[in-house]
């Protein structure tokens, strides 16, 4: 196997998927102490970005399921979710424990809640990962599919990692509630944004 097609895969999956370590590291501090949210949350991730792969490997074959002009309104995703999280946080604030205690149940973020974020953040990626996997031909296709499905597990892995760091994990505690909705909801703004969705 040619270690520079690896060494090119990972450094497109890091440069395209960096700014889903902060996700990852805002999921899994929602979920903290409640049972199987890290199996819901790497479950999540994977199927959002087997999403993204198996769209981009059937454009690079020449069908395309999502026209182009429709990866901006992708957004809508992200931003529907940070509504959503904003609301729940300000009725928590509201009705204090009993809320707390409901989400609790729930369990912390869930693996299709996971995955929209995932494929919605990574809609963009399909347009840079067309036409590597098109001049790659099928043998250098597998190759970046199987690194980029190993590296999913290096970044869910860094993503816990930094919200359990004794500091991030405080910080992430006090001002998780805050913070995840603002990040859904940016990643939903720009994405609708810098994709002219709308008229933007």
């Amino acid at each position: 196997m040619d270690l520079g097609i690896i060494g090119q895969a990972a450094g497109l999956f890091a440069v395209t998927n960096i700014d889903d370590i902060l996700v990852l590291a805002l999921f899994f501090a929602q979920g903290a102490g409640r049972t199987g949210s890290t199996r819901r949350i790497v479950l999540g991730q994977y199927l959002g970005f087997a999403a993204i792969l198996a769209v981009a490997v059937a454009a690079a074959f020449g069908a395309t399921f999502l026209p182009e002009s429709a990866i901006p309104y992708l957004g809508l995703l992200p931003l529907a979710l940070g509504l959503k999280a904003a609301w729940q946080a300000w009725k928590g604030r509201r009705d204090g424990s009993e809320a707390e205690e409901e989400q609790a149940a729930e369990g912390g973020p869930g693996p299709l809640e996971v995955a929209a974020v995932t494929f919605a953040n990574g809609g963009d990626n399909i347009g840079v990962y067309v036409p590597v996997f098109a001049t790659a031909g099928v043998g250098g296709m597998s190759v970046y599919a199987a690194v980029f499905l190993v590296l999913v597990a290096v970044w869910c892995f860094a993503g816990k990692f930094l919200a359990t760091r004794p500091v991030i994990a405080k910080a992430l505690a006090r001002w998780g509630h805050i913070l995840l909705p603002l990040v859904l909801i940016t990643i939903g703004l720009l994405i609708l944004i810098e994709g002219g969705a709308f008229g933007l």
